[in-house]
């Protein structure tokens, strides 16, 4: 067998979105997600600085809400997904809708891919009447202001570990 002598492989094209001056160089160091006090989630750069650039009247509100997301469970990661703060820990499992300008609305989900769930729907304990039903795996969450969204920490906070759990 005649062996011949190996071509100098080309460079791959990109996958990634956006423009190559956007991106770091390859080899460059990451932004890494950075854990958050108290709980010990995962907090994302992307996510801050989205934050930070946020126009809209309830900013505070929407803080506060991540804040009570990422304190339920340090398994939980943050990024910005379906262009807007997106939570995770195996799977999406919530993401802010922004579009409204008058309440915080949060939308839990089972993430991208289809499920059973689609089907057969979700048992969660909902005391507290917060949740909207969309679909038999999706549902919405509103809250109003700092007080309402402190008088229903409890009760978010209950309905976030039950989602998580059923994923």
């Amino acid at each position: 067998m005649k062996r011949t002598p190996e071509k100098p492989s080309k460079p791959r094209a990109s996958t990634q979105k956006g423009s190559s001056a956007e991106r770091a160089p390859r080899g460059a160091p990451r932004a890494k997600a950075a854990p958050l006090e108290p709980g010990g989630a995962q907090t994302h750069p992307d996510v801050i600085e989205f934050l930070r650039a946020l126009d809209h009247p309830m900013k505070r509100e929407i803080e506060a809400v991540r804040q009570i997301i990422l304190g339920v469970s340090p398994e939980i990661h943050e990024e910005i997904k379906w262009n807007a703060p997106s939570f995770r820990t195996t799977d999406h499992f919530a993401t802010f809708n922004l579009r409204t300008k008058e309440h915080v609305r949060l939308i839990l989900h089972r993430g991208v891919k289809v499920k059973d769930t689609a089907t057969k729907g979700l048992e969660i304990a909902d005391p507290a009447g917060l949740l909207e039903w969309l679909a038999k795996d999706r549902c919405l969450v509103t809250l109003g202001d700092g007080k309402d969204i402190e008088a229903k920490r409890a009760a978010l906070e209950a309905v976030l570990r039950a989602w998580i759990a059923s994923m």
